[in-house]
């Protein structure tokens, strides 16, 4: 009997990339394919599909290689799960950035056989995104690296100490509410459409953090934000006691230092911060928390500029330790689980958003499966 093969995706702004993915799969058996709702692309994407879920549908069904298509009934990153214990396929066939922890979870669970695809254009076609086919937007995302939320003044005035960015190519369309500042990054792109603008990158990055937080608003976004995002390449912001604003910032860009850090830092996708979770609760913010995740910065940014690897996955998991100790609710038992499976092969991890959502952040000697990696910008 011809195996029954799952896929599962927005399929938004149907290109080759789409087409040759469907091509791929159904090499494998019989393809159903599983669409992700207008509901489900907004939760995730943080913006409104170009294309109508029946649209989508239709335009999918029309492809030779299709065997039947629907639309999700669930939502967030496993919307298919109804649908998926329904089919009982034999294979569920997906991209290296469509790879979660949670699949692999579902198919040991319903005895599926899980493949990861890597993206390989059709035979002399362009390689294709629905994020390059939208108005071509330079404008980074922001990953801190050691040291988040020594940002906030309400953990600053117990120690003062940096935190590490790094400025992130926007070569992923990354989830919202992930922890890439995601939110800061559509407020510069009201701002400035598609490009951060010529002129003194403080002066721009204060701007930003002013546009993001008007007089009056209750939670201020701190300022790391913006700056990781101006910024480029890997920057320190030195922050004083209960300051918004750093004392200072030191800017890396030298090619040999950011190609040392883009080599060894791998993502794995985890389901994006939904609901009414809230970090701020249960804290223990206190000097000695503060402390250690201000040693721990500085530890990853000599690390750093040394290229030594052992340090560099040292210091970045001591300042997840630190965060953690503060704000317990940024884990959760199924965060922890995951990272647990993938400890024993990383020298440092990390999570990019609060309370598991986003992505989890391994600094590896050794390539990770199934993850993706980026790139900084350097200028």
């Amino acid at each position: 009997m011809t195996k029954k093969v799952f896929i599962s995706g927005c399929y938004d702004m149907l290109h080759s990339g789409h087409v040759a993915f469907f091509k791929e799969a159904s090499q494998h058996g019989d393809l159903y394919v599983g669409i992700g709702s207008d509901k489900t692309i907004e939760q995730l994407k943080g913006r409104p599909s170009v294309n109508t879920d029946k649209e989508r549908l239709f335009m999918v069904q029309a492809i030779k290689h299709v065997t039947k298509a629907w639309v999700n009934s669930g939502s967030g990153l496993l919307d298919f799960d109804k649908e998926i214990r329904e089919l009982q396929p034999d294979i569920f066939f997906v991209n290296e950035d469509g790879f979660t922890p949670d699949k692999v979870k579902l198919c040991n669970e319903l005895g599926i056989e899980l493949i990861v695809s890597k993206r390989i254009p059709h035979g002399g076609l362009p390689a294709r995104s629905t994020t390059s086919l939208r108005q071509v937007c330079n404008i980074p995302f922001r990953l801190d690296l050691a040291g988040g939320w020594l940002d906030q003044p309400y953990v600053s005035k117990y120690y003062p100490g940096p935190v590490i960015t790094i400025s992130v190519h926007p070569d992923y369309q990354f989830n919202d509410r992930s922890g890439m500042s995601s939110s800061t990054r559509k407020k510069a792109i009201q701002l400035w459409q598609t490009d951060i603008p010529e002129g003194n990158k403080e002066l721009l990055a204060k701007t930003l953090f002013s546009f993001e937080n008007p007089p009056g608003t209750t939670i201020i976004s701190g300022s790391q934000d913006s700056i990781g995002i101006v910024f480029p390449g890997v920057n320190k912001l030195n922050y004083g006691k209960e300051n918004y604003w750093p004392d200072s910032i030191e800017t890396e860009t030298d090619s040999s230092i950011l190609e040392f850090i883009e080599k060894h830092l791998y993502f794995i996708t985890l389901s994006p911060r939904i609901g009414d979770f809230n970090v701020l609760t249960d804290t223990v913010i206190n000097q000695p928390n503060a402390k250690n995740l201000a040693n721990a910065a500085n530890k990853c940014w000599d690390a750093i500029q040394n290229k030594n690897l052992q340090d560099f996955g040292s210091a970045m998991q001591e300042s997840f330790k630190a965060q953690v100790t503060m704000f317990p609710n940024m884990v959760s038992p199924d965060i922890l689980e995951i990272i647990d499976s993938y400890k024993d092969n990383a020298l440092g991890w990390k999570l990019s958003g609060a309370g598991g959502g986003g992505y989890l952040v391994l600094i590896s000697e050794n390539p990770v499966p199934n993850a993706i990696q980026i790139r900084i910008v350097q200028t």
